[in-house]
């Protein structure tokens, strides 16, 4: 979903209310009262905010999907098996097929090659099926009150007034349908990225990203353009690590040139050398030391832009690399338990209590969790992969039990 810090894909969904308290409730409508009045200070149509407004509801099935997003309950083994499936594979394939004019001519246009732009709308709607039917002012508004990311919600609240105002967007509420967190159409643009980026490609003198799949793939294209995509560069790569590898540089912020990585012992996954280059590209560790690892250069931190979860990324760029022919990862895998909200907010709190600061323990592995974890096992001479696997929970359970 373009533009939204966190991600999740899900099948058609009917949300219906579960019926806040009535002090819940006048919450809410003393929270749209304050959302119209801060609307209207910046300048928007009072009738159109009124009119955006009149119906608005409290959705609290959306502040459970927003507290539940894949990305918090599922390993990255489970995460990928959920998306990378040989259906989305064999179906973008006959997607790229079938448009494959299309396609070519938007490369020509921008210079975003077609297996990106297809995995993306593959991992997005699922090649269009799956649009989501949720009303998407309910939903921005009940996450602009819930207080989370209401600065966010705000700001997409505040494009989908403007778009309606210009006319660039359908004010009839049954049209206003998208995904839980508001994103529209065949590559799930929020109503700020749909403002900021979007296309009338085919020519009919409006944007229809859900009608038009011209429109929505050229506006795919014309985002990753404008955040700089570079054509002659892949997405990154799988890679494999020798075994005596020190996790000195880890994480997108200490990317080190392919020559450097090749001296440090990282291989190519069919374990030839790396090429001496001096193209910088960051090692990720989805699932620490025992699990898959990545290279992975600037287009990368594109894709992240497009949505900031690295196992939502790093599925992009997989499925592209399998749309393009490349084989599955080479990785073994290794089943494990996710660790759940609470085991993880008890081990923050741990390292805080330790020394090392996760900042307020939420249950979410982040890279402030992972640079604190990285810092703890570099303490206790640990293999520094930030990662809470069984060896790093096992030795804080020996320390809170001295």
């Amino acid at each position: 979903m373009a533009q939204i810090s966190r991600w999740i894909a899900t099948p058609l969904l009917t949300v219906t209310l579960a019926g806040p308290t009535a002090t819940a409730a006048e919450d809410f409508q003393a929270c749209v009262t304050r959302l119209q009045s801060d609307l209207q200070e910046r300048g928007r149509d009072t009738t159109v905010v009124e009119q955006t407004f009149a119906e608005v509801r409290q959705l609290e099935r959306i502040i459970e999907l927003d507290r539940s997003q894949p990305e918090f309950v599922q390993t990255f083994w489970e995460y990928l098996d959920d998306r990378l499936t040989e259906y989305r594979v064999e179906r973008g394939r006959q997607m790229m097929a079938e448009h494959e004019d299309l396609l070519w001519r938007i490369y020509d246009d921008f210079g975003i090659p077609p297996r990106y732009l297809v995995a993306l709308w593959g991992m997005e709607t699922n090649y269009g099926n799956h649009f989501g039917e949720v009303p998407i002012v309910d939903a921005m508004t009940t996450l602009a009150c819930e207080g989370r990311r209401a600065s966010f919600f705000f700001e997409q609240l505040d494009a989908t007034v403007e778009l309606i105002e210009r006319g660039r967007l359908d004010s009839d509420p049954e049209q206003l349908r998208g995904s839980w967190a508001g994103a529209l159409g065949h590559t799930q643009f929020m109503p700020s990225t749909l403002r900021d980026h979007a296309v009338d490609y085919d020519g009919s003198g409006q944007v229809d990203l859900r009608g038009s799949l011209p429109d929505a793939l050229a506006s795919a294209a014309q985002y990753l353009h404008d955040l700089g995509w570079d054509s002659g560069v892949r997405w990154g790569r799988e890679v494999t690590l020798a075994d005596d590898f020190e996790f000195d540089h880890l994480g997108l912020d200490e990317p080190q040139p392919l020559s450097t990585w090749r001296e440090l012992g990282v291989h190519r996954a069919d374990g030839s050398t790396l090429p001496d280059s001096d193209l910088k590209a960051a090692l990720l560790l989805p699932m620490g030391k025992e699990g898959p690892a990545f290279l992975v250069y600037d287009n990368f931190r594109r894709i992240l832009r497009w949505n900031a979860s690295i196992s939502y990324a790093l599925s992009v760029g997989l499925l592209a690399d399998r749309l393009d022919g490349h084989p599955p990862l080479r990785a073994e895998r290794e089943d494990s338990e996710p660790i759940r909200h609470e085991e993880l907010q008890a081990i923050q709190e741990r390292l805080n209590e330790l020394g090392y600061d996760t900042g307020t323990p939420d249950g979410i592995y982040g890279p402030r969790t992972q640079g604190a974890l990285r810092a703890y096992q570099q303490d206790r001479g640990l293999a520094a992969d930030g990662y809470p696997g069984p060896e790093v929970r096992e030795a804080l359970d020996v320390e809170a039990e001295e």
